[in-house]
């Protein structure tokens, strides 16, 4: 079986033979929902870039310790890809989130777009960005990564044409658009910078705006996809054409 991962923000000074204890909300549910076991091979990683291998020494109530075996230091995977999502209604965003993240998605910027119907304002906009947070952690576990996702604050339109300014490529999922992703070549180092929009649409406007920044409508196919799995497939198909899956 696989070993399963588990998020300890600071590695920093661990090697093989170091013991690492592992506590907080991560070791109670390795502990009482996974009912970890000594001499269980676990990988432990700071979700940026290191990741620790062993065994398990100790299990407490709220804590647990590894043995180190192995320490693993990854670079960063290029290109790097950054997903401007539109907010979704209920718990698509959420989804969204989760599968953007298995992809290997490095950046998650959430859009209050024009046409969004659900509204993130005052205490529910930091609640909901760490839902979000959490969701990427988690699914970052699930996936096995050791450079976990960053889900940005809240942004603006404004906000977003300043981002599609720094991106080495940026493109607009459009279902009007007569330009298609099949035809892009994806740049080598990135970051590449897609956005995707409400259920609503991206207003004429929004399309304008972020086309004058540099950033052109493309469309996925013939088909509409909704907004929790438009950006999901967009990103597949320049992962596929990358050096990160080639």
């Amino acid at each position: 079986m696989t070993a399963h991962v588990h998020w300890v923000p600071d590695l920093d000074g661990a090697v093989a033979g170091s013991l690492v204890e592992v506590t907080g909300d991560e070791a109670h549910h390795a502990v009482a929902v996974r009912r970890l076991r000594t001499g269980e091979q676990v990988v432990l990683t700071d979700g940026s870039g290191t990741s620790l291998t062993g065994a398990v020494a100790e299990v407490a109530k709220r804590r647990f310790t590894v043995l180190v075996a192995e320490r693993r230091v990854e670079a960063r995977p290029v290109p790097r890809i950054v997903v401007v999502q539109a907010l979704p209604k209920g718990d698509r965003g959420e989804l969204a989130v989760e599968m953007l993240t298995e992809l290997g998605v490095d950046t998650i910027v959430p859009w209050a777009a024009s046409r969004c119907v659900a509204v993130w304002r005052g205490e529910r906009a930091e609640r909901s960005r760490a839902k979000w947070a959490a969701t990427a952690r988690e699914a970052a576990k699930q996936a096995r990564r050791s450079w976990f996702p960053e889900v940005t604050a809240l942004v603006s339109t404004d906000d977003v044409v300043g981002l599609i300014s720094s991106a080495a490529q940026a493109f607009v999922l459009h279902e009007e658009a007569w330009a298609t992703l099949a035809g892009v070549a994806p740049d080598p180092v990135g970051p590449i910078l897609l956005v995707v929009g409400p259920e609503g649409g991206v207003s004429p406007e929004e399309v304008e705006a972020f086309a004058q920044a540099g950033a052109p409508a493309v469309r996925l196919g013939t088909e509409v996809l909704r907004t929790s799995t438009a950006g999901v497939a967009a990103v597949a198909a320049l992962l596929a054409r990358s050096r990160r899956w080639s």
